[in-house]
């Protein structure tokens, strides 16, 4: 073992053109590649890419581009691979044999149909740390790399497109909206631009946005993950790591140039994923409803000559994951008493071992990296949120809870609970979110026959 733990063990490499006739052998009988060369591993000694990247820089060729493809090992500058989570179907699909391991896309005509172009944040390492600024540029900005055969790829995508939501026709035929056959259509689609981004995270930043030290953030992240990537303790030369996690999209309503205006009112909604309510429209939370109002509030505004944001985490179930989630609202509904909202917290905790991991310090990247500095109305109630956008230095004129009448009443657990902790509160109701109402607040039963109270290792009743 070297520095760092880094092994010191040699290793050998093969050119493009040599794994692919040895390492990759087709199985005639089974249709499927099978392995016959040498294991590349991670865990080398440091040699460093021909290729750097230097964070915050303020033109593409001083930045360098993200080189996290396999299809050559010693040009790879970035710790893990592009998709994120999907990376492990690329997995599958190179074992079946159904895709070429070394297969590197055709970029023509990829390019954004929308120009989204550099701002400040996007030359201040510090402002965002968990994408790449350049990631839907990769055409444009590392084109010369690009001609050199080197494999860079897009870790953002953005298009053109109509979303269509039910709520959007209700709204039409209740009058709070009209079509204007431009932005939003007679049978309620809306014209969007939206993009897809993949995480790409610069680790120096991230340890510095959660006050911990580089050293640890690595540490934690390869333990917790079981060891899956060696690099992030071998390789501290590498600081660029794309997490194999979901990702979000963007959703912009109005021209995009408006979002880099201070003129324009701008409203914004960002969303945290949740697959039962805003799918398939479960009642225990305010989920769906929320974002269906964001939707309406970015379309009016920008109907008024403004421009409306929607930004979608993939961050199921505060981060815990759907499994998690699920056995929360099992825990919350069997528990003495019922569904409260004074134990609405703590029943989470119970399970997960803590309330919340969506942890929203890196969610105001994408904002800055859209050059948003000021938000004229934000769509959310949230205190985290709230902060993380304010400590990033974009204003936050005034703050929209969600309407009463689109809280399910099963959901009212949730709501009541979050202002009592913390969450904005609107004029009307401060001095009536108290402790009585958070006690008074209780859901409905599981629909089943059974409601005993249960208890968990640590003697709460659940």
């Amino acid at each position: 073992m070297g520095q760092a733990g880094e092994m010191t063990q040699p290793t050998f490499e093969m050119t493009a053109a040599e794994a692919k006739a040895s390492a990759w052998g087709r199985d005639q009988n089974r249709g499927e590649y099978k392995p016959s060369g040498h294991v590349v591993l991670t865990t080398h000694p440091r040699r460093g890419s021909p290729i750097t990247v230097t964070w915050g820089a303020d033109t593409p060729e001083k930045r360098g581009p993200i080189i996290a493809t396999i299809t050559s090992q010693k040009q790879r500058n970035s710790i893990g691979t592009h998709n994120g989570s999907y990376s492990v179907y690329r997995s599958i699909a190179v074992a079946a044999g159904k895709m070429d391991p070394l297969f590197k896309p055709d970029l023509h005509n990829t390019a954004p149909p929308v120009h989204i172009p550099p701002n400040p944040a996007w030359f201040d390492k510090k402002r965002i740390v968990s994408m790449d600024p350049w990631g839907h540029l990769t055409v444009s900005a590392f084109g010369k790399h690009l001609d050199e055969g080197v494999d860079v790829r897009p870790t953002i995508a953005i298009t053109n497109a109509h979303i269509q939501m039910p709520e959007l026709v209700e709204a039409i035929e209740k009058g709070r909206l009209v079509p204007d056959d431009k932005l939003l259509l007679k049978d309620g689609s809306v014209c969007v631009t939206k993009a897809a981004i993949e995480h790409v995270w610069h680790l120096p930043g991230v340890a510095e946005r959660f006050g911990i030290s580089e050293a640890t953030l690595r540490r934690c992240m390869f333990e917790q993950t079981g060891g899956m990537f060696p690099e992030l303790i071998t390789r501290s030369d590498l600081n660029v790591f794309l997490p194999p996690i979901g990702g979000q999209t963007v959703y912009i309503f109005g021209p995009a140039d408006y979002l880099r205006d201070p003129s324009k009112v701008c409203t914004v909604r960002v969303h945290d994923e949740c697959n039962g309510s805003d799918v398939f429209g479960s009642d225990i939370c305010t989920c769906r409803p929320y974002l269906a109002h964001g939707v309406e509030e970015c379309v009016r505004t920008a109907q008024n000559g403004g421009v409306g944001v929607i930004v979608y985490f993939r961050k199921e179930g505060r981060s815990l994951g759907e499994v998690t989630k699920f056995l929360v609202y099992n825990a919350r509904k069997r528990q003495e008493g019922g569904d409260r909202a004074e134990t609405y917290f703590h029943r989470t905790a119970c399970v997960a071992g803590v309330e919340d991991m969506r942890f929203q310090e890196l969610m105001p990247d994408a904002l800055n990296w859209l050059g948003i500095t000021k938000i004229d109305r934000l769509i959310s109630m949230s205190d985290m949120k709230y902060n993380a956008i304010v400590n990033s230095g974009i204003k936050v004129l005034e703050r929209i809870a969600i309407p009463d009448e689109l809280v399910p009443e099963d959901a009212q657990v949730e709501i009541n609970a979050k202002m009592f902790a913390g969450y904005y509160v609107p004029e009307d109701k401060k001095g009536l979110v108290n402790e009585d109402l958070v006690k008074a607040t209780i859901g409905r039963d599981l629909d089943v026959d059974e409601a005993k109270p249960h208890v968990c290792s640590g003697g709460h009743h659940h």
